[in-house]
């Protein structure tokens, strides 16, 4: 059997769990099991903390695992990325109280509070600097009201809790994290069926990049539109019962749909259609 983590909890565990099911696994949990079996594809899905998934990955006890950059980094476990999963964005900045005159670069000697040690480790030898980190596992925002830390490095989503406790992130993200696929190393995809998984999982993904566009065209205005919606390869055309009128069919990008829509019906397009595409191999 093959052994895959999930988060077994947040946002990076319901968003696993739909495209796993979408990929055509089944994972269902109808209790508290901390294991799920798919008979039919020779899979034991693990549920375990998030924190926990890459130590096991790098132990060689799990052969995939379902989780995001910045866990795997401040794990300090080995393991590669197998595929980056396009959810569970978020960013990694330091911070300081908004009427600080502290930069990343006067951050040498200052106390740092943070709940990812490794990671903030990581930036300061990058930075040849020599600080005090201090591990919390919680509430970092508030340690320097406390007096604890002159500074804090976090996870910053939205931003709005680091502005209700006063506070200003500086510099540059110290790193981008995401939803990612990680194995102990890639030769774990010699395996057909992990091999199989991520490039199911890889088609899911794909597929929320895209969305299908179907319109009918006059034969005069046929080539402008199909500049518009070029598709994989080419889009399908197919004529219509009506002489002189084709439907057009093709794959474009998510991103910019409204203003595709906007030119398809400046150029004549009629009866314009989008449709999600629930999983897609190019």
């Amino acid at each position: 059997m093959l052994k895959i983590a999930i988060p077994n909890k947040g946002a990076l565990n319901e968003t696993a769990l739909e495209i796993i099911k979408r990929a055509g696994y089944k994972c269902q949990i109808y209790g508290k099991e901390l294991v799920v079996r798919d008979s039919e594809h020779d899979i034991d899905f693990y549920f375990l903390r998030p924190r926990d998934i890459a130590v096991y990955i790098g132990d060689g006890i799990i052969d995939l695992g379902i989780t995001g950059r910045d866990l795997s980094v401040d794990s300090r476990a080995k393991y590669e990325e197998i595929l980056p999963l396009d959810f569970g964005n978020s960013r990694f900045f330091y911070a300081v109280p908004k009427d600080s005159a502290l930069t990343p670069e006067k951050l040498n000697g200052k106390r740092i509070a943070t709940a990812y040690p490794a990671i903030v480790e990581r930036d300061l030898k990058k930075r040849g600097f020599d600080a005090e980190i201090i591990k919390l596992d919680g509430a970092v925002e508030i340690s320097i009201q406390l007096g604890v830390a002159d500074a804090i490095a976090d996870v910053v989503e939205s931003g709005r809790t680091l502005v209700e406790a006063g506070l200003k992130t500086i510099g540059e993200p110290i790193m981008e994290s995401q939803a990612l696929i990680i194995a102990k190393d890639k030769s774990k995809l010699n395996d057909k069926t992990a091999k199989i998984f991520v490039e199911r999982l890889e088609s899911v993904i794909i597929a929320k990049q895209y969305l299908m566009v179907e319109y009918d065209i006059s034969k005069e205005n046929i080539e402008k539109a199909a500049k518009l919606t070029p598709g994989i390869e080419s889009p399908t055309v197919s004529p219509l019962s009506v002489e002189g009128w084709f439907a057009v069919k093709a794959m474009v990008k998510a991103k910019g749909v409204n203003k595709l829509l906007d030119d398809l019906h400046n150029v004549g397009a009629k009866g314009i259609i989008v449709s999600e595409i629930k999983i897609c191999r190019l």
